[in-house]
């Protein structure tokens, strides 16, 4: 497994419902590119939003990572919609589970 986790805040003055159109389109895409196992996005009071994706390896999340549409709207993410945001990448050094699956 192999983990992106996208934490941002959105600026106020962006656009709405063009960001809404693209997180549908970038979830609809993601969720057929090999390698994606799931999406997930949650949402603090104070508007930070953590996003949560899992891939089967690294090389699927970097495929994801470089498809041309998807590029596109990074950059208009940057230009158009987020504030700031941090990304961290990579496999989990541990994971636990409860009740265990195994």
């Amino acid at each position: 497994m192999y983990l992106v986790v996208f934490r941002n805040r959105k600026r106020a003055d962006m656009d709405a419902a063009a960001y809404a159109a693209d997180a549908a389109r970038m979830a609809q895409l993601a969720a057929a590119q090999p390698g994606y196992l799931s999406f997930k996005s949650y949402t603090a009071e104070d508007g930070e939003t953590v996003a949560i994706s899992e891939w089967a390896d690294e090389e699927s999340a970097r495929a994801w990572g470089r498809m041309e549409e998807h590029r596109g709207v990074q950059a208009r993410g940057r230009a158009e919609y987020y504030e700031s945001y941090t990304l961290f990448a990579g496999e989990p050094g541990r994971i636990h589970r409860f009740p265990t699956s195994e």
